[in-house]
C-alpha cells in the first residue's frame, strides 16, 4: 500500500476475499430506495458506497425502487431519485428496476410457503396482532389461525388478492417462531390488504408484500452478491436469511450492515423532512436549507464535494454522529479550488471619485480565478461612480480596520487605489455617499508617493452592473440534536435560517450566470445561481471561513 492509499474498509475486505476465493465471480450491488420522498445526505453515503464498490471491483450496481407501499409513494419521487443518482455521477446497470415488477413472482412464492406449511392467512387485525406479538421480555402468542390448513389459506389469499376483504381484516404471515428472542421472527407479515392505486401497477393488486418479504427476494432475482444495508436492518437479517433458505430463489445473496450517516444540526428522518415540507417550514424538498441531495444541489454543493465528504467519513460497523463542519469543509475546499470569482455588494454605498473625469469609462481585466488558468479573465467596467459595501466604510476607525476611512487609502479589487475625503449624509444622519479620489496610475501598482493602501475591498461600477436577489442561509436548526430529550424537533428550527437581500449589485458578467453555476463572491462567501427562480437569484452555498479541524 502506498502512502496515499487508504486501508480497505471492512466491506472492501469482504469483497476482496470473496473474489480471491471465487465465492463471488462478479460483484453486483444495489441501491434500493423507497420512492416516498426525496433522497437525503444519508442516502448519498449509501449511493456512493454501493455504486463505488461496484466501480472499484469491476461489477455492477442496480437502481431498484422498493415500491411496496403505494399509499406513500409517488412517481414524482421516482424521477427525483433517478435525477439525484445521475447528478452524483453514477450510472446504474441496465434499466431501472422495481419491486413491483416482481409482484407476480412474490405471490407465487407466498403460495409456495403456504403449501410447505410455512405460511398462513391470519384474521387478527393490526391491533390484535401487536398484542399477540409479545415484547422484548415476553414471548408472543400463536394466532388462532396458525394451524389453518394450506387449502383454506390458499383460498383466502386468492380472495384477498381479488379484493373480497376489507383492509386490516386479514394478512398473510410466515410461520416461524412466536417465542423467538428476535421479534422479527415472530410470524412476520408477508402480505397486507391495501386497496391503493400503485404508480407502476395501477389497480392490479389489492394486496402488497411487506418490505421484509420483498427485499431479499428482489436481491435474489437480480443476482445481487452483496446486499448492503444500514445497521437498523441487522435484526432483520435472520428473517432475510429465512426467506432465502425457504424459497426457490435463483441466487443466494448475503446481507451486510454498516453504520448510517447521522449529522449534527440535521434531521434525516423522511417523516420529519416531509413534515418540514407539509407544514411550510421550508419551501419544498429542494429548499436549499434541506439536507436532501436536491436541496444541496440547489444551494450550490457539487457532486464532487458530496462524494468527497462520503469518502472522508468512511465506512464503519457502528453508528455515530458526524460534525456538519466536515461537510461544509468539503464544499469549501472544492469551491475554493474550482469556483469562478466575482464581486458583489450586498449593501450598496455610492462612492463618487471626484477627480475621475465625468463621462469617462474604461474596462479593466481581472483573473477569472487565482487557481484555474482555464477560466477566462473578467472584464470590469470602471467609471466615476462605483458602489462599495456599507460595512467597508467608516468616517473614523482604529488601525485594525483595513478598509476605507476618511483620509486613508484602500484598493478597489483589480482597480485603483482610492482615498476617501468626505461622507455625505441625509437629514437622519445616515451616510448616503462617499466622496473620494483616485490615486492615479495605481491599477496593478502601488502609489508612486509610497503611501500604500491599508486593504482591498470589492466594488461594482454604478453605470454598468447586475442587479439581483441574494438569499443568505444559516443552519436550519439551532441545536446539535434537534428534538432530543423528547422535544418537538420543530421547536429547534432556527428562525433566522434564511435572510433575503433584494437589491444586491454584482459585476456585469453575473447576468450571464447559468443555473447552478457557482461563484466565490470575493470577501463574502460562495454562491450559486438558483435553478428554480425565473429572475436572477443567488443562493449562498457557504461562508468563507472554515473552522473544521481548527482550534476554537
Amino acid at each position: 500500500m502506498t502512502e496515499n492509499e487508504k486501508p480497505l474498509n471492512f466491506l472492501e475486505q469482504i469483497i476482496t476475499n470473496d473474489l480471491e476465493t471465487a465465492t463471488t465471480q462478479k460483484v453486483i450491488t444495489r441501491f434500493p430506495p423507497e420512492p416516498n420522498g426525496f433522497l437525503h445526505i444519508g442516502h448519498a453515503k449509501s449511493i456512493c458506497l454501493n455504486f463505488g464498490l461496484a466501480e472499484r471491483f469491476g461489477g455492477e450496481c442496480n437502481l431498484r425502487f422498493d415500491d411496496t407501499n403505494p399509499a406513500k409513494e409517488e412517481q414524482a419521487y421516482v424521477e427525483a431519485i433517478k435525477k439525484d443518482v445521475e447528478w452524483l455521477g453514477f450510472k446504474w446497470a441496465g434499466e431501472v428496476r422495481y419491486a413491483s415488477s416482481y409482484f407476480d413472482t412474490f405471490y407465487e412464492w407466498a403460495q409456495h410457503l403456504i403449501k410447505e406449511g410455512k405460511a398462513y392467512v391470519c384474521d387478527l387485525n393490526p391491533e390484535q396482532a401487536r398484542e399477540y406479538r409479545g415484547s422484548l421480555t415476553e414471548p408472543g402468542k400463536a394466532s388462532p389461525n396458525r394451524e389453518r390448513s394450506a387449502e383454506e389459506s390458499l383460498d383466502l389469499l386468492e380472495r384477498m388478492k381479488n379484493g373480497e376483504f376489507d383492509e386490516g381484516s386479514k394478512s398473510l404471515r410466515a410461520k416461524i417462531d412466536m417465542a423467538s428472542g428476535n421479534i422479527n421472527l415472530r410470524d412476520p407479515v408477508l402480505y397486507r390488504i391495501r386497496k391503493q392505486h400503485h404508480h407502476q401497477t395501477g389497480d392490479k393488486w389489492c394486496i402488497y408484500p411487506s418490505y421484509d418479504f420483498a427485499h431479499g427476494q428482489e436481491d435474489a432475482i437480480e443476482g445481487v452478491t452483496h446486499s448492503i444495508c444500514t445497521l437498523e436492518f441487522a435484526d432483520h437479517k435472520p428473517l432475510y436469511n429465512w426467506f432465502i433458505e425457504n424459497l426457490p430463489v435463483p441466487n443466494t445473496p448475503t446481507q451486510y450492515e454498516f453504520g448510517r450517516l447521522n449529522l449534527n444540526y440535521t434531521v434525516t428522518s423522511k417523516r420529519k423532512l416531509k413534515q418540514l415540507v407539509d407544514e411550510g417550514v421550508v419551501d419544498g424538498w429542494d429548499d436549499p436549507r434541506m439536507p436532501t441531495i436536491a436541496g444541496y444541489r440547489r444551494r450550490g454543493y457539487t457532486p464532487a464535494s458530496l462524494r468527497k465528504f462520503c469518502d472522508m467519513i468512511g465506512v464503519t460497523r457502528s453508528d455515530g454522529v458526524v460534525d456538519v463542519a466536515m461537510l461544509e469543509h468539503a464544499i469549501r475546499d472544492d469551491l475554493d479550488k474550482n469556483a469562478a470569482r466575482a464581486m458583489c455588494v450586498l449593501k450598496p454605498l455610492k462612492v463618487v471619485l471626484t477627480n475621475y473625469p465625468e463621462g469617462q469609462t474604461e474596462d479593466l481585466s481581472i483573473a477569472g480565478s487565482p487557481n484555474r488558468d482555464d477560466l477566462p479573465a473578467r472584464t470590469l467596467p470602471f467609471g466615476r461612480e462605483v458602489f462599495i459595501d456599507q460595512e467597508d466604510f467608516r468616517e473614523e476607525a482604529n488601525k485594525k480596520f483595513k478598509r476605507l476611512v476618511i483620509g486613508k487609502r484602500t484598493r478597489l479589487r483589480g482597480a485603483y487605489v482610492i482615498e476617501a475625503d468626505e461622507a455625505i449624509k441625509n437629514d437622519a444622519g445616515d451616510i448616503i455617499e462617499v466622496r473620494a479620489r483616485v490615486i492615479e496610475d495605481t491599477v496593478g501598482k502601488d502609489p508612486a508617493d509610497g503611501v500604500k493602501p491599508k486593504g482591498v475591498i470589492q466594488w461594482v461600477a454604478a453605470h454598468k452592473n447586475a442587479k439581483f436577489e441574494v438569499r443568505l442561509y444559516d443552519r436550519l436548526f439551532n441545536v446539535e440534536a434537534p428534538g432530543a430529550g423528547g422535544k418537538d424537533f420543530l421547536d429547534d428550527v432556527n428562525p433566522n435560517s434564511l435572510s433575503v437581500v433584494s437589491q444586491a449589485l454584482g459585476e456585469i458578467g453575473l447576468l450571464d450566470a447559468a443555473p447552478e453555476q457557482g461563484y466565490q463572491f470575493e470577501r463574502i462567501g460562495y454562491f450559486c445561481r438558483d435553478s428554480k427562480e425565473q429572475g436572477l437569484v443567488f443562493n449562498q452555498t457557504i461562508g468563507l471561513r472554515d473552522s473544521f479541524n481548527k482550534p476554537a
